[in-house]
């Protein structure tokens, strides 16, 4: 397991009212990005903030009361930021203002928005947000957006709003609990939602890669349940097996095997690591979804031109 690492915290709950808001921007300006904010409680703004490192993402899990945040031209220009926001509204009710027109938000809406670009974010009463901090540069060697794509409002579709719900608060879990298997994979992941929709899947094509997104999330958090099966992952997915096989055809695998290589990475790296080195071979197999320590042995040589016990570290 791979620690994520909290990079920020902040909070206005112990910060004169009167001085709420300086300390807001700066926390964002510093950690985020460099916006102004309005808050018309009586009693000060209310926020607060984890910010978190994930591979090339960052991930900031924001709360607070009624605000608006806007990120001027002139901030534009004084504090550049060469990014792509993911803005997943948990809770609340909200507003996105930018040049070329105006969104609505409720609970569940997705706006993927370009921070290089004037915009005017603003929440009418209290609020969750999930918002990943995506660099350009990671963004754009995946898929080719054009300047003018942006703001673009995700998962008004129920099956689509479902599905990056689903993918998103599984992200949120694993990070906010700063345990993740694998954060290359999770941040791929995450890119190939987005990106798929970003760049303008039909409607077919866009539920299907988020149905594919879908079903190997569940596998990666349940490769050690007995339970994990291709007609459990169809189900979960919403598809009939035949379908489910359709979807991991363009991957060059099938269901299966997805699953038999993702418990033997997981395998390896459990037996490569000497912090597990009490445990024997047959309890690793054991733990990873394999009913026998024979049945093990031979998957892994097959994947790996190895027995499993070539690859633990020597003993001091």
């Amino acid at each position: 397991m791979h620690t994520v690492r909290v990079i920020a915290q902040g909070s206005t709950r112990f910060v004169d009212p009167a001085d709420r808001v300086d300390f807001w921007e700066e926390h964002n300006r510093r950690h985020l990005v460099g916006l102004t904010c309005t808050s018309y409680d009586a009693e000060g703004l209310w926020a607060a903030g984890v910010n978190y490192e994930l591979g090339d993402l960052r991930l900031a899990d924001i709360s607070g009361g009624a605000h608006v945040i806007e990120r001027t031209p002139e901030l534009c220009r004084t504090e550049p930021k060469d990014a792509v926001f993911a803005s997943l509204l948990v809770d609340g009710t909200g507003f996105f203002y930018h040049g070329d027109g105006y969104l609505t938000l409720a609970p569940g809406d997705l706006v993927l928005y370009d921070t290089r670009r004037p915009y005017l974010f603003g929440f009418t009463g209290p609020m969750r947000q999930l918002l990943l901090d995506i660099p350009r540069s990671v963004f754009t060697d995946r898929y080719e957006v054009a300047r003018g794509s942006f703001p673009l409002l995700m998962g008004k579709d129920p099956d689509e709003r479902a599905l990056l719900r689903s993918e998103l608060a599984a992200l949120m879990r694993m990070t906010v609990t700063r345990q993740v298997e694998d954060p290359q994979r999770l941040q791929d992941r995450t890119l190939d939602v987005l990106g798929g929709l970003a760049t303008g899947m039909d409607a077919v094509s866009a539920s299907s890669h988020l149905r594919l997104a879908g079903a190997k999330a569940y596998v990666d958090r349940h490769l050690g349940s007995p339970a994990l099966s291709v007609d459990r992952v169809a189900a979960v997915a919403g598809v009939s097996v035949r379908h489910l096989a359709r979807l991991f055809e363009p991957e060059g695998t099938t269901p299966a095997r997805y699953i038999a290589e993702r418990r033997l990475r997981r395998a390896r790296e459990q037996l490569r690591d000497p912090a597990h080195s009490a445990l024997t071979i047959a309890d690793v197999a054991h733990r990873w979804g394999f009913a026998s320590h024979a049945h093990f042995t031979r998957a892994f040589r097959r994947a790996f031109g190895e027995a499993p016990r070539d690859v633990r570290p020597e003993r001091p």
